[in-house]
Parts: C-alpha cells; structure tokens; sequence
C-alpha cells in the first residue's frame, strides 16, 4: 500500500490594482434605458425587468417601471455594450420599449 499523495495547493493569485479610469477607457459602461409605454401593464412590466435583469429584484424592477411611467424614461442598469445590447432585446423581446446609450 502506498501513502497518499499530498494535496497540492492552490498558488496564490496577485494582489492586482485596477484602474478603474483605465477600465472604463477599455470597456465602457452603456446604459440600458426603459420607455413608458401605453401598451403593457405594470406587472408585466415588473415581471419582464426581473426575468431579462437578473440582477433586479422585484422592488428595484418596481421602482424602474414607477420612474419610467412617471418620467417617461428609466435607467434600468449600466453595464458593458454587449450586455446592455442582450438586456434591451431582452426587454423588447417582451414588448418593452428600451434603448442603449453610452454613460
């Protein structure tokens, strides 16, 4: 019988500084934003922000729908182009009216 083998350990990752200016040069944040609309009802409004935006719970996904049919228009979050373009056609894929713009 041999002797097990001992556990090899996980190497130590860099202590890394971002820089955050540096990063936002490189990836800059888009801002996904909702339109009121005529059309949807507010629970479905709710229920498509939390189902496209995991990220949102029901009481942030309420509070965007009350901005946008208050304001006309809401943030609902900022992020990456690509993930802000996935969001909206998310969101229009639900009948939503949302547009990307750059922060």
């Amino acid at each position: 019988m041999t002797a097990p083998r001992p556990r090899a350990t996980e190497p130590a990752l860099p202590d890394v500084d971002v820089d955050e200016e540096s990063l936002l040069a490189l990836i800059p944040p888009y801002r996904v934003v909702l339109h009121n609309d005529d059309h949807n009802t507010m629970e479905h409004v709710v229920e498509s922000l939390v189902r496209c935006v995991p990220s949102l719970t029901v009481e942030a996904a309420a509070a965007i729908m009350f901005e946008a049919h208050n304001e006309g228009q809401a943030t609902v979050i900022e992020c990456p182009r690509e993930t802000a373009e996935h969001y909206r056609e998310a969101l229009e894929s639900c009948g939503l009216t949302a547009t990307i713009e750059p922060v």
